[in-house]
């Protein structure tokens, strides 16, 4: 097996300079020999099958077991390599075939009817909230951010991200709002808190909806905040204004028309709603294997293919759409290095073979980004043609407007506390 293992990594590192110690102890070179040089060490025999069979799914489980050790270089260093030779190779037959069947099977890995999401998200989202403190911002935004510059702080570019997703709702004071999956509640609070807007977050994560809930009794406006542990589905009133930020990947494909449909229910006649979800800039097609194992069970990133046509057959309006491209590997970025400045306390918190598998995915999705091109999409959506205005410029006027009114609010982070 150590001679199809090599003749396999041969044909995938074409560009690059790795070296790969396999488990008979020999050294074997690939690549180019451009760029920093690289290393792993794979600690026994099976692990070179594994990774030949399914690659997808076995390094991230050989690097969380530690079977598959990095020498040189870092983690990071070895993916973002993988995943630029990747987008250059064809797969192996068996690979392919995988694929292919993962694909075709996908639906069933993404059973989101209400008493599978709730198990779903609490295998990810009801981890120790401390664990998040470790690498989040002050807001504990755990979505992507919004860099209006280079070198913004994350803090700043979360806080960005907010005011640019509250403009777009064309913001009132006074307005009713349901904020779908609003996770910490940062966005709840800033609606409430700046905007002034009485907003309801839905939230199907206990530890979520305790820390969400913290902060609006200490907020100054808990009379503007309702928290609940619901499924979005079960909210029956109707609202000025809909956003959903970071939700909606965890829907999957056989639920959109019930999403969507489900918001033209909630949302009022005049209403306007804010979709802020991962897409890819591909074709439709199935979740990393490793990533729905261990870190997102039923999760799925949608093309825009399939995501538009629920929203035409739902009888709502697309009024606005905004890519928002590498924003979100700057966000992974950012969260990695402060995840690893960390990592002893999240080794405390649970141990050396999760903090692994946490870097893992961290840097597996920053490369998503940055190689794999996968993207943010904002779309707006509405029931009315004329419920938003006819140009974009009322979005950086109303940035401006938001501006001002954060600089006389107290610190919403304060409440963070």
């Amino acid at each position: 097996m150590a001679i199809s293992f090599t003749a396999w990594l041969g044909k995938l590192v074409r560009t690059g300079d790795l070296e790969v110690e396999t488990a008979d102890g020999k050294t074997h070179a690939f690549g180019d020999r451009s760029g920093s040089r690289l290393g792993v060490r794979l600690v026994d025999r099976a692990a070179e099958l594994e990774l030949l069979m399914d690659p997808a799914l076995a390094l991230g489980e050989l690097y969380t077991d530690g079977r598959l050790i990095i020498s040189r270089g870092s983690l990071y260093d070895i993916l973002e390599m993988g995943a630029r030779n990747l987008s250059q190779l064809e797969a192996l037959p068996w690979v392919k075939a995988l694929d292919k069947a993962r694909v075709a099977f996908r639906v069933l890995h993404q059973r989101n009817d209400r008493r599978h999401a709730k198990t779903n998200i609490a295998r990810h989202y009801d981890l120790d909230r401390r664990l998040y403190d470790l690498f989040l911002d002050a807001d504990r935004q755990y979505s992507c951010a919004y860099f209006e510059h280079p070198g913004q702080s994350l803090d700043d570019a979360q806080r960005a991200k907010e005011r640019h997703i509250a403009a777009k709702l064309l913001p009132r004071n006074g307005m009713s709002a349901l904020d779908i999956g609003c996770g910490f509640g940062g966005m709840a609070l800033y609606l409430a808190g700046v905007v002034g807007a009485k907003v309801t977050g839905v939230t199907l994560s206990e530890e979520q909806f305790g820390v969400a809930s913290g902060r609006a009794r200490q907020s100054g406006f808990a009379d503007r905040l309702d928290f609940r542990l619901q499924d979005y589905r079960d909210v029956e009133e109707s609202f000025d204004r809909i956003v959903s930020v970071g939700m909606f990947e965890h829907v999957g494909v056989r639920g959109y028309d019930e999403f969507f449909q489900t918001v033209r229910r909630q949302l009022k006649d005049d209403g306007v709603m804010l979709l802020h979800s991962i897409g890819r800039n591909s074709v439709p097609g199935a979740t990393n294997p490793w990533i729905r194992k261990h870190i997102f069970p039923g999760g799925y990133i949608p093309s825009l293919s399939e995501v538009l046509p629920a929203i035409e057959r739902s009888g709502l309006y697309v009024t606005d759409v905004e890519i928002l491209r590498l924003h979100y590997a700057e966000t992974l970025r950012a969260w990695r290095e402060r995840f690893m400045a960390n990592r002893e306390e999240a080794a405390r918190l649970y141990d050396e073979r999760f903090c692994r598998m946490w870097e893992f995915y961290l840097a597996g999705s920053e490369t998503s980004f940055r190689v794999d091109g996968h993207m943010v999409f904002q779309i707006q959506i509405a029931r009315r043609q004329d419920a938003v205005p006819l140009t974009r410029d009322y979005i950086p006027e109303r940035e401006a407007e938001l501006r001002l009114r954060e600089a006389t609010q107290r610190p919403l982070r304060e409440a963070a506390e």
